[in-house]
């Protein structure tokens, strides 16, 4: 008997994939539900982790209030619900590093610098 070689499945892609593509390349801030609060977001980057999907992303505000200081955070895109586009528009962050060696061979799409 052989073993089969072990492969991971390819990550499930959500239906918000093409919500958050256009919101990366109209550079337009999304709008979601994240851990039962609501958020609005600068998708920055959308890449894959462990067979999920991720977002990396400046909050720009948390349950209506800004935060107290500029952010990038990885946002894991199952957990994002009611996602939707604004009309808000955004310049990427100059706390986005492209180049980082956790998006390598990884990243799906992200904001032209």
């Amino acid at each position: 008997m052989t073993a089969e070689p072990e492969t991971r499945p390819a990550p499930a892609v959500p239906d918000t994939v093409p919500v958050v593509f256009e919101a990366i390349v109209k550079q337009q801030a999304i709008a979601a539900m994240y851990n039962r609060g609501s958020v609005t977001l600068a998708p920055h980057i959308l890449y894959t982790k462990h067979g999920e999907i991720y977002l990396d992303a400046l909050t720009l505000e948390r349950d209506g209030q800004p935060p107290k200081e500029p952010k990038i955070g990885a946002f894991k895109l199952a957990g994002l619900t009611s996602l939707r586009i604004t009309p808000r528009r955004f310049k990427p962050s100059e706390l986005f590093v492209p180049d980082d060696a956790r998006y390598e061979g990884v990243t799906l799409l992200s904001v032209e610098i």
